[in-house]
């Protein structure tokens, strides 16, 4: 399997070469050259088999790896998760059901990937003999589940950017408590946005990428989106899937995970809706809507994941809907980066449109569901979870499965949660000391200078 560059510029590289690269030279992601099918008796087959097995089936056609080398790093990856369904289904209405994906290390959906790729870098270098820099910025989630996953190791350094205040009071503890000495937490003065920026800085300075050994694990690794695949394929098949279609609701930031419900959907999974579901910044719902895609600014919300204005998976979305052309998607990357924003072509919206719905939920409608869902079901639902729900519950009533994507566990949010519930959500057991532990994480200007000379300090 050969992976290019959305933009068109780079070289081909094979999978493990683009997971390791992260962001190609030209400064687009890598996606498949050919996104490989499943038949309707490959899918039929997944029934009743173990998450991890699933997982194999999903992934093997696209990482040339042998099935029980994969098989190793599979059940390596999943083995600490804290539920034997890894992601298991809960029904809240009618036809009407939830994900959890929460059930891993950190308590988030990141996990699934995160795990998954400490498992494959770790046997890569190994291999290789070499040492990596890991460069990350994070919303929240992203960071925390690198952490976890690259603690420790002797032959990875990593070092994530979170914006000061702008993450959980969780999510950072998660971040900054780890004592091992190959991970550092950068707190940045600014937005996610302004981190994700720094970090496609660093990539596109090849200089400082080629001296420190630059690899990312953010979503625009494509063995994130990759990994992210098999839950879509394990919970449409407990639904009934390949002999019925089943919908998806995805609460979105980055577009990563949604993504990969249109790969899913692309290797055969017969899913009806994919819905786009955002908060206050719904740059990504107004795309869709008007056509016009234009930052507006990042306003802090109750689900701060999803607090974010530059979406980088959503170049993979249009490059599919650009019909493959490089060239364009470069023009509209430019664009955005210049102007702050573009105008999508005619026959580019219809592509989106056919492919993806969306709707939105003010930070009043978030508090609100959470609230409902929590006193009809008795279920308790992250900020982000609730932002899907009500988003999902907007949708025409076709007789279809609809999935809602629980992104976080509701106690990585617990004020959000507990204003609207008036119950506190509390930690699982494995994380009761969590906030006993000290912190440790370093304070740093939204300078890119600077980042860059304190990551090359530390990795003297």
């Amino acid at each position: 399997m050969q992976y290019h560059s959305t933009r068109g510029e780079a070289s081909p590289l094979d999978f493990e070469g683009a997971m390791l690269a992260g962001l190609a030279r030209d400064g687009g992601l890598y996606v498949p050259v050919d996104i490989p099918r499943l038949s309707h008796a490959d899918i039929a087959a997944l029934a009743g088999l173990s998450y991890e097995e699933v997982a194999v089936r999903v992934m093997r056609p696209f990482t040339g790896l042998a099935e029980e080398r994969l098989g190793d790093l599979v059940g390596g990856a999943y083995a600490g998760f804290g539920h034997a369904a890894r992601a298991p289904l809960v029904q809240i209405g009618p036809g009407h059901f939830l994900l959890e994906l929460f059930h891993g290390p950190t308590l988030a959906f990141k996990d699934f990937a995160m795990q998954l790729i400490g498992q494959l870098f770790q046997e890569a270098m190994t291999r290789r003999g070499e040492r990596i820099t890991i460069v990350g910025a994070t919303s929240g989630d992203t960071g925390s589940a690198a952490i976890e996953a690259f603690r420790g190791l002797d032959n990875v350094e990593c070092f994530i950017l979170l914006p000061e205040g702008r993450v959980s009071e969780v999510q950072r503890r998660q971040m900054t408590t780890p004592a091992d000495p190959n991970v550092h937490a950068l707190v940045v003065d600014g937005d996610f946005d302004d981190c994700q920026a720094a970090v496609k800085a660093m990539f596109n300075d090849h200089a400082f990428r080629d001296r420190v050994g630059l690899t990312a694990v953010n979503s625009i690794n494509w063995a994130r989106v990759l990994a992210q695949v098999v839950y879509y394929f394990s919970s449409a098949v407990a639904l009934g899937a390949p002999h019925r279609e089943v919908n998806f609701t995805v609460p979105t930031g980055n577009f990563g995970d949604i993504f990969a419900g249109y790969v899913a959907r692309a290797m055969g999974l017969p899913i009806g809706r994919l819905v786009v579901a955002t908060n206050r910044n719904d740059i990504l719902h107004r795309t869709l809507a008007s056509g016009e895609h234009r930052k507006e600014g990042v306003q802090p919300t109750i689900s701060p994941s999803m607090d974010i204005q530059v979406s980088s998976n959503f170049e993979r979305a249009l490059y599919m809907a650009c019909d493959r052309d490089g060239r364009e998607v470069a023009r509209l990357m430019e664009a955005l980066r210049q102007d702050g924003g573009f105008a999508l072509k005619d026959d580019v919206l219809k592509a989106l449109r056919s492919t993806y719905a969306s709707g939105r939920a003010s930070e009043e409608e978030t508090a609100a569901t959470i609230r409902e869902v929590h006193a009809r079901t008795g279920e308790t639902i992250c900020p982000h979870t609730a932002v899907g729900v009500k988003v999902a519950r907007e949708q025409p009533a076709d007789g279809t499965p609809m999935v809602t994507l629980a992104t976080a566990h509701p106690a990585k949010f617990p004020d959000a949660v507990e204003a609207a519930t008036g119950r506190r959500p509390p930690l699982p057991e494995r994380m009761a000391d969590l906030f006993d532990l000290p912190e440790r994480m370093t304070h740093v200007p939204d300078e890119l200078s600077h980042m860059q000379s304190l990551i090359e300090e530390r990795l003297k």
